[in-house]
């Protein structure tokens, strides 16, 4: 399976939502569409991960290396709408609670779940 990355702004922030599988193949065109967007100018990151039916440590690290890059420059990345087998590998490696999006309201991101 592919992985498929699409993008809308929302309340100054990237809101990626990311189908598919998140793996060794497909983890470069999530940190491309991150690179891209920081390079403009983005600095908050939402990915929602509804429909991502899978993911390996190499997507792992892609969320680790997109976090880090937007800490870098004063942002944040979350996630949210993780479920199954991908729910499960986040909290397993903790990233369900580093990485958690928790809204203000219905529609703000939240940088203070770090």
């Amino acid at each position: 399976m592919t992985l498929t990355v699409t993008y809308a702004q929302r309340d100054g922030s990237a809101c990626l939502r990311l189908a598919g599988e998140l793996d060794m193949s497909t983890a470069p065109q999530l940190n491309d569409a991150i690179d891209r967007l920081a390079a403009e100018g983005q600095r908050q990151f939402l990915l929602d991960l509804t429909e991502l039916t899978f993911c390996d440590s190499t997507g792992i690290a892609a969320f680790v290396r997109g976090d880090n890059a937007a800490a870098a420059d004063g942002g944040w990345l979350r996630i949210t709408g993780a479920t199954g087998r991908v729910a499960r590998v986040l909290e397993v490696t903790g990233l369900a609670e580093v990485l958690r999006y928790e809204a203000d309201t219905p529609d703000t991101p939240s940088p203070s779940a770090r």
